[in-house]
């Protein structure tokens, strides 16, 4: 646990007791603050009063007497498309508005790090698709590498649950452009940032507003080392905000697809091989293509976040290249479930997307496609392009009837079921195809989250298999 400083004798206000929220107020406690900790749901604050903590309600007109802070969890609207209505009021009453990322980077640092040999280090991870891998990549290289590490924030564990830091131990936090909105300190020192697509939109009142969210980590503090992909037009933009020309070795650039010779720090994947150049001259390369646990382009393009990450601290490229063939994925990433008679069977329920969708159908050349759920803003028309290997479509959910209008010439059928639908593609599949998921929406129609959507799915071709 990371003790939070700067409260002290003084009553901090938490808002929101899941993960991140029960850890602050446990975090709050040990560094002798009061928290006051409020949740709408009677369960979640039965679970809270059940660890000794009380709770207080926070829509009361008196609620923040004597209040320093108010710490809200990443999933309550404080801005857009409302805020919640205790956030307003703290905000009309000029009471301070933070998150648990807040509170980790001014209370992570103490007195003990002047005894280090090597100070500690935090590897912070945004973007639209890709941060997961990425920040579990990035972590698994270092652990390879026998640095120490601790991996938290959108995956994993809670930031301030995290152990205290030991010499030269680099912390790799996943954040989310919900928790690099609110943060009032964002200090990483290096930040990665993979992609741009849009997502969370009605949160951030349009595309706009989701990229200042992620721009804020590398705005606001100012990391020493900046990994920007720049196969968009917004990473091409911060890229060029942070570096003073191209010869700032200070951002690194990386891509899926474009060389990047011109720069003074780069690295892309073409063609399924890595390469890293310095000042003109390529230094490393990595042939990807036998890499399991990283299949795809869009997997080669974290391959190069993580990399350059890795390489920003040190890492020698033949222990990454090492650590990358010994990376076994997270589950419902692109996840290799099994094989049957020459057909594989691929777990990509995080696919919730358009964009990332493309992605996972852009990784196999023959796709017995598994999709659909409750569907997003503008359907799944974007996908048409990328729709040339998909076999067949096996349309699921709420969405199913709305994503066979759009798929053209496309073969599909109407499933409504994940168990008919993996029924019916495992039936069918041919040696040399891919039954995939990559539902293009999101699960809440079906299941609770998409790791539960996953589940099904690995669970039912696991019986077949």
């Amino acid at each position: 646990m990371i003790p939070v400083k700067g409260y002290a004798g003084k009553k901090v206000a938490v808002l929101g007791l899941g993960r991140s929220g029960l850890a602050t107020a446990r975090a709050l406690l040990a560094g002798e603050a009061e928290p006051l900790l409020w949740d709408d749901s009677p369960e979640a604050r039965a679970k809270a009063e059940a660890e000794g903590f009380t709770c207080t309600d926070l829509t009361r007109a008196s609620a923040f007497d004597g209040v320093a802070a108010l710490i809200t969890s990443p999933g309550i609207p404080h801005l857009y498309p409302n805020p919640n209505k205790v956030i307003a009021r703290a905000l009309e009453a000029g009471i301070p508005v933070d998150n648990d990322i807040g509170l980790f980077f001014r209370s992570y640092a103490g007195p003990e790090w002047d005894n280090f040999e090597t100070t500690p280090r935090v590897v912070c991870v945004t973007g639209s698709n890709g941060k997961s891998t990425t920040t579990a990549l990035i972590h698994h290289i270092l652990d390879v590498s026998g640095r120490p590490t601790q991996m938290a924030g959108n995956i994993g564990r809670g930031v301030l649950d995290i152990d205290p830091a030991t010499d030269g131990e680099v912390v790799v936090l996943e954040l989310s452009s919900y928790q690099t909105d609110l943060a009032r300190s964002l200090t990483p020192d290096v930040a990665v940032f993979t992609n741009l697509s849009p997502d969370h939109l009605d949160r951030h009142n349009g595309l706009g507003g989701y990229f200042a969210a992620k721009r804020r980590l590398f705005a606001e503090g100012g990391p020493d080392r900046a990994v920007v992909g720049v196969d968009e037009v917004e990473g091409r933009f911060l890229a060029n905000q942070l570096a003073e020309g191209p010869q700032d070795d200070r951002v690194i650039r990386i891509s899926s697809g474009t060389k990047l010779e011109d720069f003074a720090w780069s690295v892309f994947a073409r063609k399924g091989f890595l390469a890293e150049w310095r000042r003109g001259k390529q230094v490393a390369s990595i042939d990807l293509r036998g890499v399991a646990g990283l299949p795809g382009a869009h997997n080669h393009q974290n391959a190069c976040a993580a990399y350059a990450a890795c390489r920003s601290l040190g890492i020698a490229p033949k222990l990454i290249e090492g650590a990358f063939h010994s990376f076994a994925g997270l589950p419902h990433r692109s996840q290799l479930i099994g094989e049957k008679a020459g057909v594989k069977f691929i777990n990509d329920s995080k696919a919730t997307n358009v964009d990332s969708a493309a992605k996972a159908l852009q990784a196999f050349p023959k796709i017995r496609w598994i999709a659909g759920g409750l569907g997003k803003d503008g359907g799944i028309a974007g996908l048409v392009p990328y729709l040339g290997s998909v076999q067949k479509a096996y349309l699921i959910g709420h969405s199913a009837r709305d994503f066979a209008l759009e798929l053209g010439a496309t073969p599909y059928e109407i499933c409504e079921t994940m168990a008919r639908a993996v029924e019916r593609a495992a039936a069918e599949a041919q040696a040399g195809e891919v039954v995939l998921l990559a539902p293009a929406a999101a699960s809440f129609d079906q299941y609770p989250n998409f790791e539960k959507r996953g589940e099904d799915f690995t669970a039912l071709v696991k019986a077949i298999l």
